[in-house]
């Protein structure tokens, strides 16, 4: 029997190492590659212009790649639930393809998807290929349960092995036999959606410096890959969060959208490697795909990783909610310009480094303003091109020392920590411009310099530029002991639930003293 099939294309934007499109071509007489445009997104994610404009890219460049192989992507507008039994009597299918999604929210429809293909008489293949695993089997060898260190994630990935090796992408010897039936009207009913579709004017959206597709994403690739001592050298923290240009790969948004496969990345890697002294994980280029692993398989095993309350393994704080610090922050508009940089470079590009991240979500939450890291995980979720469930919310968790990470007493400095890689402030001159004038002396701290010299820079602070919303090193101090009252408080209910001793407890107490009398900045 030959098969109609349809291919839903969701996270996974390529061709190459794309094991369900695979499955789609076996026996296969007529293809229909899919993508939903669905509403739920819109309504329920915070999707920002950039990121709608990398998705357009994305499926354009793989319209396109279908295209070569005699074949055409089709856009369906509509909830997947209604779409879908629509297209199987359409289309007379018989076998439905795609690659596992491992968020609630799809989670969910794939389960619904797949009982009303059952419905219609239409086979379903799910293949594991957005990440280097399969999630559940690593959760099965940690005895069913998540892993809530990277040193334990390790340890479970050396005994599973190496990844799987990416299967290559469809030829036109493949195609050979295949169809993909498309009308006159094709374009009007099936195209790749524009901005303004979408409800978007092109002319807010800031440069386009990472364009989407699959065919970018393996150009970039191999452009880092030629660089061959840069790759073996590379250790994240050795990086720049405030380099001009980025100082690590930015493959991150084409890795969210699937437009690169992890598993591609990672062999890749190994080629470089192989013969050679490299760095290894967790600093290494292998170790940041192997983070990216980490919080895949954590937000699998635990209950309501997004959310602070109904978290097991997130320590509940008393986060403050204070909308004006909350925009001030958005907006670039703390009075600190290191920070104020950040955010307006990730307003305008989508992109931030990783160590820049680090800077502003501990500003946010136990550093400076106190408040709740579910605040910053939204705002980045709208904002970065790379924004992705998992990931962002592990993150964020991380860096407010909710969980995963426990030393809450290493504080940013958010003036320290910028000058040990750009003590001129060249990166806070090209996204404020306003302060560009200000020596380096008082360019992180514009508020200290005097009256003239701001009349000379041509910015006051206090009216051109604002003044610093918190005194940092007070209000830092105040935190941290914040901090470690609800780590008391963690660690004794968890002494409870556990059965541990007062003895174990005031244990615990006293570690925590201990800690906070440590050196209390991460400059």
């Amino acid at each position: 029997m030959r098969h109609n099939s349809v291919h839903w294309f969701r996270k996974g934007l390529r061709l190459h190492d794309n094991p369900a499109l695979q499955a789609a071509l076996r026996d296969c007489a007529e293809l229909y590659p899919v993508f939903v445009l669905d509403p739920w997104f819109p309504k329920n994610a915070r999707v920002g212009i950039t990121r709608w404009r990398f998705l357009i890219g994305a499926l354009a460049d793989l319209d396109c790649s279908l295209r070569r192989l005699n074949s055409r992507l089709f856009v369906v507008r509509g909830k997947p639930e209604e779409v879908f039994p629509r297209l199987f009597q359409k289309w007379k299918v018989t076998r439905l393809t795609f690659e596992v999604d491992t968020e609630p929210y799809a989670l969910q429809r794939d389960k619904n998807i797949a009982s009303l293909a059952a419905e219609h008489q239409v086979e379903v293949i799910q293949e594991v290929s957005h990440t280097l695993y399969d999630t559940e089997r690593i959760i099965l060898e940690n005895n069913g349960k998540a892993p809530l260190t990277f040193k334990r994630m390790q340890t479970l990935i050396n005994t599973v092995g190496a990844p799987k090796r990416p299967c290559p992408p469809p030829t036109l010897q493949d195609m050979i036999d295949i169809c993909t039936p498309s009308s006159e009207d094709h374009e009007e009913a099936y195209g790749v959606p524009s901005l303004a579709e979408l409800g978007f004017d092109s002319l807010n959206a800031g440069p386009e410096l990472y364009p989407g597709g699959e065919q970018e994403a393996l150009r970039r690739l191999e452009e880092h890959m030629s660089r061959t001592g840069w790759v073996c050298a590379f250790e994240k923290p050795q990086t720049s969060p405030n380099a001009l240009t980025p100082s690590t790969t930015v493959l991150s948004p084409y890795l969210k959208f699937g437009c690169l496969s992890a598993r591609t990345f990672w062999w890749r890697l190994d080629d470089v490697y192989r013969g050679r002294k490299h760095s290894e994980p967790p600093v290494s280029l292998h170790g940041q795909l192997l983070w990216r692993e980490f919080f895949y398989t954590t937000s699998v095993g635990i209950p309501n990783f997004d959310c602070m309350v109904g978290n097991p393994v997130c320590v509940q704080v008393d986060w403050e909610t204070n909308p004006e610090y909350l925009a001030a922050w958005r907006e670039g508009r703390t009075g600190f310009p290191f920070i104020d940089a950040i955010m307006t470079q990730l307003r305008q590009e989508g992109w931030i480094h990783h160590l820049a991240r680090h800077a502003v979500a501990c500003f946010l939450t136990r550093g400076d303003l106190w408040i709740s890291w579910e605040e910053g995980m939204k705002v980045f979720e709208e904002l970065l091109l790379d924004a992705d469930w998992a990931l962002n919310a592990g993150n964020w968790q991380w860096l407010s020392a909710s969980a995963f990470f426990q030393q809450y007493f290493r504080v940013y400095s958010p003036v320290a920590f910028g000058k040990k890689t750009d003590k001129n402030g060249d990166y806070i001159r090209k996204y404020l411009p306003i302060l560009k004038k200000f020596p380096a002396e008082y360019i992180y701290e514009p508020w200290k310099s005097p009256r003239s010299l701001q009349e000379r820079a041509g910015c006051i602070v206090g009216k051109d530029y604002p003044k610093p919303i918190v005194e940092h090193e007070v209000i830092s101090k105040k935190n941290i002991q914040r901090m470690k009252m609800a780590y008391a408080k963690h660690s004794g209910s968890s002494s409870e639930s556990s059965g541990k001793s007062k003895g174990e407890k005031r244990k615990v107490g006293s570690v925590l003293d201990m800690l906070t009398k440590k050196n209390t900045k991460l400059d």
